[in-house]
C-alpha cells in the first residue's frame, strides 16, 4: 500500500509540473535555440536517450567493477555508482553547454523519481525492508535534495559556494568506505 501512494504521490507531482509547465511557458531568447520539426525532436530523445542508457550503463559497469576490485560493499556501488555516475555526467555536460536549468531538474527530477516511483514500485510488487544502516542513506538524500531545492528557491540559482556545501555528500561517500 505504501508502495501505491508513493506511486500515485509522484503521479500527482508530474500533473503539477505540467501544468505549472503550462501556465508559464519557458521564453526563448532571439537566436538561442532554432526550432526543429516534431519529429526531429522525437528522433533526437530518441537517439539522446538511447545514447544515455547506453554511456550510464558503460560508466556504470566501469565504475561497479573499479569499486569491486578495490573490495568496497555493494551498497556503495549502488548508492554511489548506479544512481549517482549518470547523474553526474548528464549534469557535467548540460552545465557545459550552458543549460544549468537542465543540470539541476537533472538532479532533483532524478531524486523525485527514484524515491517516488522506482521506489513506489518497487514496494507495491514486493514489500521492502529497510534495515537501520540504510536509514542515514535515506535521510542524507532526502537532505541534500531539501538544501538543493532551498538553495535554488531562495536566490533563483545554485552558487558555487552552495555548491561547495554539497559537497557533504562526497565527505558522506567516503564514511560509506569506511564503515563498510
Amino acid at each position: 500500500a505504501d508502495g501505491l501512494i508513493f506511486i500515485v504521490i509522484f503521479v500527482c507531482f508530474l500533473m503539477w509540473m505540467v501544468r505549472a509547465a503550462k501556465v508559464n511557458p519557458v521564453q526563448q531568447e532571439e537566436g538561442e535555440a532554432k526550432m526543429l520539426s516534431g519529429w526531429k525532436c522525437v528522433l533526437y530523445i530518441l537517439l539522446g536517450g538511447a545514447a544515455i542508457m547506453w554511456g550510464g550503463d558503460l560508466v556504470v559497469d566501469s565504475a561497479s567493477a573499479i569499486a569491486a576490485n578495490f573490495g568496497l560493499s555493494q551498497n556503495l556501488i549502488g548508492l554511489a555508482m548506479g544512481t549517482s555516475l549518470p547523474e553526474l555526467v548528464t549534469s557535467v555536460v548540460a552545465s557545459r553547454k550552458g543549460e544549468v536549468d537542465m543540470a539541476l531538474g537533472n538532479v532533483l527530477g532524478s531524486n523525485v523519481f527514484n524515491i517516488l516511483m522506482v521506489l513506489g514500485a518497487a514496494a507495491a510488487i514486493s514489500p521492502i525492508t529497510f534495515v537501520q544502516e540504510n536509514m542515514m542513506d535515506i535521510i542524507l538524500l532526502t537532505g541534500m535534495s531539501l538544501i538543493v531545492w532551498v538553495f535554488a528557491w531562495t536566490k533563483k540559482q545554485v552558487r558555487r559556494s552552495e555548491g561547495i556545501i554539497m559537497l557533504v555528500y562526497a565527505a558522506y561517500m567516503v564514511y560509506i568506505c569506511v564503515r563498510n
